[in-house]
């Protein structure tokens, strides 16, 4: 019996370039990049060197702390070259993808205990897709989590169409549901945005159907609603396209991480889906125009990675958006601003939407102002639907105020939660990197 959960608050950009519903191309060859810093918290080992030859499922890093955690070459060929930046920090393992793809067998017998599990994922490199809460770190094989949380839909701006990009593998997030409620004592919660959704049919599942605006697809508002995080508790996520990778996993003994990927935003050339790996370049995905932001991800929450950066282990999204330098003539003293988009009364989006609801904006990243000091406005509050002060928590990190930060909710949220707060933001402030000053700090202190 499924759950309805209907969110009130929450904010969707209207934001041009989605993409449209059909597969353009396939980028499956030349170098591919494994990139560690993809992981929160990690700390590189290498295991390979230059001129090594490495099968699909091979390992080339691991966790140095908890060597049990492998990362392995999504692609079989040689290490081209390992990047390092400042202080050798190891930023990238370039492989060479050959022409003939071959990949470790780990064999196809279904799992039947946790431990079975939990040591297939390990060897194979997928542990990683499981991300940890609190903290969003990567999830510790020696625990036993509350519940296993998968958000099967995503309401951030021009997000890709989950029943479009993984409706055909259906049977392959079955069996990585199956094994993965072996993993934990509440099982594993899906929420879907309707009951005609193809993932409703999923079996041993709790499921829950959440409708609102954005962020209701993000999985934290969604535990936040169905199963609060309290100190002391820990509960796992994991994404729809991972769990899909699992699935494949099992069913044919390898490690295959291709994805349909969503080429989307204002500059993209032409909004679509590419068939690809991460670690792919992204001027291997789209033709990049001059003076365009490249990021991995939504335009709200995504990461910049720029002309020659690659798609990222957590990445089913590339969105182009232009880079806003032009100066505006009065700017907000405008009288009327009708191609300007707002989330408040001060222009008129909401006399358009009443004419022409399905308008969109070429937005791009100008900020129209600098950042200045807070200014206390019930903003924040109409866009989180999740029952926390969302002000006195960004207040709370950045006084490094720890008693403050638990009581207000720290446990409970991401960055990714407070990506709209930095939208509506009259102050202009990052929000989102004030709420990762407090997780780090939170992280050095209490984990």
């Amino acid at each position: 019996m499924s759950k309805h959960l209907e969110l009130k608050k929450g904010l969707d950009i209207p934001i041009s370039g989605a993409p449209a519903q059909v597969v353009t191309k396939a980028v499956k060859s030349g170098t591919v990049a494994l990139k560690p810093t993809d992981f929160k918290g990690l700390t590189p080992r290498l295991l390979v060197k230059e001129g090594d030859s490495v099968l699909a499922g091979s390992p080339v890093y691991c966790d140095k702390r908890r060597p049990e955690i492998l990362f392995t070459s999504p692609v079989s060929g040689v290490v081209e070259r390992i990047v390092r930046g400042d202080k050798r920090k190891l930023l990238a393992i370039e492989v060479k993808a050959g022409t003939q793809q071959q990949y470790v067998d780990f064999g196809t017998k279904a799992p039947a205990t946790a431990d079975e599990v939990r040591e297939l994922l390990l060897n194979s490199g997928l542990w990683p897709c499981l991300v940890q809460r609190p903290y969003g770190v990567m999830a510790s094989p020696e625990i036993r989590p509350k519940a296993i949380f998968i958000s099967a839909f995503s309401t951030a701006p021009l997000a890709p169409d989950y029943a479009f990009t993984l409706g055909g593998r259906v049977d392959e997030i079955q069996l990585a549901v199956n094994a993965l409620s072996l993993l934990s004592e509440g099982g594993v919660h899906v929420s879907v945005p309707a009951e005609d959704s193809p993932f409703a049919k999923l079996e041993n599942v709790k499921l829950h159907v959440v409708s609102g605006k954005h962020p209701a697809g993000n999985v934290g508002v969604q535990i936040s609603h169905i199963s609060p995080i309290l100190k002391g508790e820990t509960v796992w996520t994991v994404s729809l396209m991972h769990a899909a990778a699992i699935g494949r996993l099992l069913k044919t003994g390898k490690v295959d991480l291709s994805r349909k990927v969503a080429v989307t935003g204002p500059m993209a050339p032409t909004p679509a889906y590419i068939d690809t790996l991460p670690g792919v370049p992204a001027s291997e995905l789209a033709a990049i125009p001059r003076d365009v932001r490249v990021i991995g991800g939504d335009v709200l929450s995504g990461e910049i990675i720029g002309r020659e950066g690659y798609l990222g282990f957590f990445n089913d999204q590339l969105t182009l958006i232009g880079e806003g330098t032009d100066r505006e003539i009065l700017g907000w003293a405008k009288p009327f601003r009708f191609n300007v988009h707002s989330s408040s009364w001060c222009y008129f989006p909401w006399l358009v939407k009443m004419f022409a609801p399905s308008k969109t904006y070429d937005m791009d990243t100008n900020l129209h102002g600098g950042p200045r000091a807070f200014v206390e406005t019930k903003c924040f509050e109409d866009v989180t639907p999740m029952d926390i002060y969302p002000i006195y928590l960004i207040k709370a990190c950045l006084a490094g105020d720890i008693d403050k930060m638990e009581k207000f909710g720290i446990y409970e949220v991401l960055p990714e939660d407070f990506a709209l707060c930095d939208y509506v933001d009259p102050s202009k402030n990052d929000i989102q990197a004030i709420i990762r000053s407090g997780i780090d700090l939170m992280i050095k202190e209490m984990a």
